[in-house]
């Protein structure tokens, strides 16, 4: 494999999106050798639906789309990266019992230490940003694919 792997998406700013997401992703981590259904595809597919869905709610209609960065180091980091264009960074929001919402980058932050990575944002240079997480790659490929690209 390659010492970098990268495939990139971008979606429209709409629920039906987040799942398209959470497939392409799949997808592109199966061709680099994930196995899914594993513990890790598992938590990788709910950290992206959490960040998709934080794309489409919480940026009120203000990023038209939110691409989706997919990025492979050396077999040794792997790095999810969601960008919207709206300007307001993630906040925890006061979460009552009662509650639906509000809980999402909680949800993301623990899932990301406990698989031993990292939480981290970065502004873009349109004044909107990327929420990225960064995990120990710990799949063996047993079959490479042409990283998809859209």
């Amino acid at each position: 494999m390659a010492d970098h792997q990268e495939a990139t998406v971008t979606l429209p700013s709409d629920p039906a999106s987040v799942s398209a997401a959470r497939r392409y992703v799949a997808d592109v981590l199966g061709g680099w050798g994930l196995t899914g259904g594993s513990d890790t595809d598992d938590t990788i597919r709910l950290i992206v639906s959490e960040l998709a869905t934080n794309a489409v709610q919480h940026t009120f209609g203000q990023s038209p789309t939110f691409t989706v960065d997919v990025r492979l180091e050396r077999e040794e980091q792997l790095h999810i990266g969601v960008t919207d264009s709206h300007p307001r960074w993630p906040q925890r929001l006061p979460a009552a019992v009662q509650q639906d919402n509000g809980r999402g980058m909680v949800i993301i932050r623990i899932l990301t230490a406990e698989a031993g990575g990292r939480l981290s944002v970065t502004p873009t240079a349109e004044g909107g940003k990327t929420v990225w997480i960064s995990l120990p790659w710990t799949a063996s490929p047993h079959h490479v694919l042409t990283p998809l690209t859209s």
